[in-house]
């Protein structure tokens, strides 16, 4: 079975004349419904799976005798997940598999859930393949309630997928009056006892000791064996996160003599076997970066670090919320400016809002940043940091608030070439107004913004269609100021075919033309005069 892209690669101009005609806003209802019973497949897969549809072109598809056609519906981002519910109990695994893994979204934090009953539906009804990617369909609240849920199936599922959450949460599972919740729960609570954990932990290299070491209950036993003698070269990295870790681990970890000194420090005579024992530090640069972040880091940990010969050690730590802002003032740290500043996906619970506001105000550009990937953010934090003096401060701020403004989301789109930069001109108040004015831009995404103002002059437009790049030649064919005679040309051109058919201002009689000789002719045959001439 073909995958989309070969179905594409495949698609000759005609099919691509609809394929665009199918995504253009202007056409009528009538010509959706002819393109998705007659145009070939990689027409109805554009219509079905790249835009939203009119409720009767929805209900024609539902009813679609052909599979492929059903499965990109399934997988489509634009349409309300309600509409796609209707595929739940399609009788084609197919089409009930692409409907469990939802759509290709470029960006996941803008997947909308399923409705609760249909996730509840499939997990009872799907087998445990397709089981396994609905997590992506579960809602804030259905998940905040799975663990309760009246249906045993189902908080089992929930349970699997989501862990058994708080300490309370457990020990109803634990008495749960369904045998397979009870165990599904044990088998959780085993996780929390070091003494499984030691028993269970394999030895070698895997994922489930690496699960282990970095996430489960350690025993002193394991903390020492993976110190003295680790599996892998990750081992002592992977303890340094766990939570669970003891404080005199800590400590060890934390600190950061050279090799000469800590054998030094290890024969000195006046020191304890503690003191000696917390002095000899681990070489890895990794383990101590991660320790740098341990929330039982102590006062003595914490100046060590802020000291360390690593420069992202001593970043890691510069943000430890056991440091004041004078603390943090005195660390040697610098902060990157190239990371991809894109979406955070907001977690279940909100972070304190006291937490937020602390960070927004902090001097240091990492707790900035990461106050401006809250998408409760008041006005007031808004204002302030949109001004920031951090790139990544304002590009998290475009990238993450649902009202972050019009100018703060073009700079950071001008700005910002990393993960995620297209996604902020999708934003609900990216603007458009004024953007003819990058139409000579050196950077071709930028300048491809003037295809977006709707006043951009047809002069400007047709100078674009022709542009070195092809992205924004593509942007241009669909401009509807583009020149009726440049437009008609375009038509016929092998690459940019897909995007003028998709011109609103494409005149009725060439979509009439298109549809009805399955984009063969974009344009009247020629007549010849009675004389015989052309």
């Amino acid at each position: 079975m073909p995958t989309p892209a070969e179905i594409w690669a495949d698609a000759g101009l005609p099919t691509r004349r609809l394929a665009g005609l199918a995504l253009n806003p202007a056409v009528p209802e009538s010509v959706l419904l002819r393109l998705l019973a007659d145009a070939p497949l990689a027409a109805r897969m554009a219509l079905c799976r790249d835009r939203a549809l009119p409720d009767a072109v929805v209900d024609a598809v539902i009813d679609h005798p052909d599979t492929r056609t059903r499965s990109f519906f399934a997988r489509n981002p634009h349409v309300d997940p309600a509409q796609r519910a209707r595929l739940v109990d399609d009788p084609e695994w197919f089409v009930r598999a692409h409907l469990a893994e939802g759509p290709e979204a470029r960006f996941p934090d803008r997947l909308r859930p399923l409705p609760d009953e249909t996730v509840i539906h499939m997990i009872r009804t799907y087998d445990d393949e397709l089981r396994g990617s609905l997590y992506r369909h579960v809602s804030a609240p259905l998940r905040a309630s799975i663990r309760t849920h009246p249906i045993a199936e189902v908080r089992r599922w929930g349970l699997g997928m989501f862990g058994p959450g708080t300490a309370d949460q457990l020990a109803a599972l634990l008495a749960d009056p369904d045998d397979g919740v009870r165990e599904a729960a044990r088998r959780h609570a085993r996780l929390e006892d070091p003494v499984w954990v030691e028993n269970a932990l394999p030895d070698r290299s895997c994922h489930a000791r690496t699960d282990m070491l970095l996430n489960r209950a350690l025993s002193r036993a394991v903390v020492e064996s993976v110190l003295a003698t680790p599996v892998g070269g990750e081992d002592r990295a992977m303890i340094a996160a766990n939570p669970t870790l003891p404080p005199e681990t800590v400590a060890l970890l934390a600190a950061d003599p050279e090799p000469e000194i800590r054998g030094r420090i290890a024969c000195r005579t006046d020191l304890g076997p503690a003191e000696r024992h917390a002095l000899v530090a681990d070489p890895d640069p990794g383990v101590r970066r991660r320790v740098a972040r341990h929330p039982d880091l102590g006062p003595a940990e914490r100046r060590a670090l802020a000291t360390d010969s690593d420069p992202e050690v001593r970043l890691a730590v510069s943000v430890h919320p056991g440091l004041s802002e004078e603390e943090r003032a005195r660390i040697d740290y610098e902060v990157p400016l190239d990371d991809d500043f894109g979406p955070r996906i907001p977690g279940l619970t909100p972070q304190e809002p006291e937490t937020v506001r602390r960070n927004a105000l902090s001097d240091h550009p990492l707790l900035r940043r990461r106050a401006a990937g809250d998408h409760l953010l008041p006005p007031d934090l808004v204002a302030r940091l949109a001004d920031d003096d951090d790139l990544g401060v304002r590009v998290l701020l475009a990238q993450n608030h649902p009202d972050a403004p019009a100018p703060l989301l073009l700079r950071g789109f001008v700005e910002y070439t990393g993960a995620g930069r297209s996604r902020l001109t999708s934003r609900p108040n990216f603007p458009t107004d004024g953007l003819a004015a990058y139409a000579d831009h050196e950077d071709p995404d930028v300048r491809a913004l003037a295809t977006r103002d709707p006043r951009t002059g047809s002069a400007v437009v047709e100078r674009l269609s022709r542009d070195p790049d092809p992205a924004v030649r593509a942007a241009a064919a669909r401009h509807p100021a583009l020149p009726p005679c440049r437009l008609a040309e375009l038509l016929d051109d092998e690459e940019l075919a897909h995007a003028a058919a998709a011109n609103p201002a494409l005149d009725p009689d060439t979509v009439r033309l298109l549809v009805e000789t399955n984009g063969r002719e974009a344009r009247p045959a020629a007549r010849e005069d009675p004389a015989g001439r052309p």
